[in-house]
């Protein structure tokens, strides 16, 4: 797989019919490595090892209804009160970080109103703060740690 511009981690891979697999910590189990799959497993455990975000408060894939359309968010990271802190969408390396990712993670945020979203191709990342009040954001350089929400 790609190198991406995250930390390097270890990961546990086993082959099936001759698809390759990643071990999910979050899931708890194999899934099929996809360029997609490869940054959000590199997205967790960036986001555990480096950040502090609790295992037991991450959840991967999170379905929820927008609009009457089902949604899948990539990663949602709760507080200990299940309030969700940080909505992520991770995209394949190739597919460009733009205005329509943007778009979609703010959907996302309509039923989850967390307070930080993030998006990243691996190879670039990006993080807001998210002002319910004023309707506003802010870019910022980097994710706060866990322990500082």
């Amino acid at each position: 797989m790609q190198d991406l511009l995250l930390p390097k981690f270890d990961f546990s891979f086993k082959k099936i019919n001759n698809t390759p697999y990643i071990f999910d910590e979050i899931r708890k189990k194999y899934v099929v490595i996809t360029p997609e799959e490869w940054v959000r497993q590199h997205i967790v455990k960036f986001l555990i090892q480096y950040k502090n975000y609790p295992a037991s408060l991450m959840q991967l894939e999170v379905s929820m209804n927008i609009y009457g359309l089902q949604k899948r968010a990539d990663i949602v990271c709760y507080n200990s009160q299940g309030m969700a802190l940080l909505v992520v969408e991770c995209k394949a390396p190739e597919v460009s970080i733009n205005e329509s990712v943007f778009q979609q993670i703010s959907r996302y945020n309509i039923a989850l109103k967390a307070p930080y979203l993030m998006v990243s191709n691996g190879l670039k990342h990006y993080v807001c703060a998210i002002e319910f009040y004023s309707k506003s954001y802010t870019f910022l350089e980097d994710l706060p740690k866990f322990d500082t929400l």
